[in-house]
């Protein structure tokens, strides 16, 4: 019995990224078919954080009832601009590339956010390249993996094709309005909003070490990110008909984008991370590029080309071999973490035993224990 209760605790986590793919799969398709059908990007964009600031509010108000007395100027502030660079930016240039492009496309895109994270970090000197270190020479090697493979997605096609064949004689009567795509340009704005979601994740890790309420961060981020978004979108577009919401799939977009594809998507990232680490969930990224390719082409008649698959593996698996290399240095710093108190440790205790006072001769194993560590490390 207990091995059954603990095969079914260490299913909760796949189990609960699986849903975080999927959610990602419905507010892609969700969001492609509302923008071809006319709908305002910017409209999607308020009213979808606003119901995400709406669904979140609970989880802060429960949680975090503490921390938010902490809210200080300095955390608005960066509040203010984390949530300029997530939502106009970033989202905002993301869903107009989703609206030129189609959802297995630009979805592919979402995979180089690391790697330009990670760029920009060595730039900005806030991490180390380690060239010296395998896992260092790894996390080059993906990068430039990554890279070649957003060219190849870009630059070649390549013969298309449909995953069942008779898509080619009713494409037009799926549920899918057409709508002349702008590769050249669609491309450019998938490429600016990774841009964006670099220097996002940047100033969303200031804004962790000046605020740390998780859940309240991110309903203020919503809240922000929805003005913002109505302040811009108005400035572009005053008619009220862009802004009236009926019953119909703009409406279950919005929704299902604030609810599930933002508030129950932290949630459940927020759960897993903290038992299994922030690489865990990344690693399940290409399920949702998987998710949506098929039903794209299934049941919305989108075709296929080699060099969209072709670039998609080459991503998927320079993906996956950054995240190795940054796994990898999380675990030896985790090590020497662990390995500095306990020769601290050791180190006074035979200190006291021998009534020393000076430093004991001891202490030189402290070099060596590191050393040690870091050869069982590489092997």
């Amino acid at each position: 019995m207990g091995g059954v209760m603990e095969r079914m605790n260490r299913m909760k986590d796949p189990i609960c990224i699986i849903f975080v793919q999927l959610f990602a799969m419905g507010m892609l398709l969700l969001s492609k078919i509302s923008l071809n059908q006319g709908m305002f990007v910017f409209t999607l964009l308020a009213y979808r954080n606003f119901v995400g600031f709406i669904f979140l509010i609970p989880f802060s108000l429960y949680f975090e009832r503490d921390l938010r007395n902490k809210l200080s100027w300095k955390a608005i502030f960066w509040i203010f601009i984390t949530a300029l660079l997530w939502i106009p930016v970033a989202l905002g240039l993301y869903y107009y590339g989703l609206r030129d492009t189609t959802a297995t496309y630009s979805s592919n895109f979402l995979n180089l956010i690391p790697i330009g994270t990670f760029i920009f970090a060595v730039i900005f000197r806030l991490e180390k390249l380690e060239l010296r270190k395998t896992s260092g020479k790894v996390k080059l090697g993906g990068t430039l993996l990554c890279v070649a493979g957003a060219m190849v997605l870009s630059l070649y096609k390549g013969k298309t094709f449909h995953i069942w064949s008779s898509h080619k004689n009713h494409v037009n009567t799926t549920v899918l309005v057409k709508k002349k795509h702008n590769w050249t340009r669609g491309t450019l704005f998938l490429i600016a909003s990774c841009l964006g979601y670099s220097f996002w994740f940047l100033a969303q890790a200031k804004l962790s070490t000046v605020f740390q309420a998780k859940y309240s961060a991110t309903m203020l981020v919503g809240l922000f990110g929805g003005l913002q978004s109505l302040i811009v979108g108005i400035s572009i577009n005053r008619e009220k008909s862009t802004w009236k919401l009926g019953w119909n799939l703009q409406l279950l977009t919005i929704f299902y984008s604030g609810m599930l594809s933002t508030g129950a998507t932290f949630c459940l990232l927020s759960y897993v991370i903290a038992r299994r680490g922030p690489t865990y969930p990344s690693m399940f990224n290409p399920l949702a590029i998987t998710f949506t390719m098929i039903i794209e082409s299934l049941f919305m008649g989108q075709e296929l080309s080699i060099g969209s698959l072709l670039g998609m593996v080459m991503i998927i698996g320079g993906l996956y071999a950054f995240l190795w290399g940054k796994g990898k240095e999380a675990v030896k710093a985790s090590e020497d973490k662990d390995v500095c108190p306990n020769i601290k440790k050791s180190s006074m205790e035979e200190q006291v035993s021998s009534g020393e006072t000076r430093v004991s001769s001891s202490s030189n194993i402290g070099p060596q224990s590191i050393v040690l560590n870091e050869i069982k490390a590489s092997s």
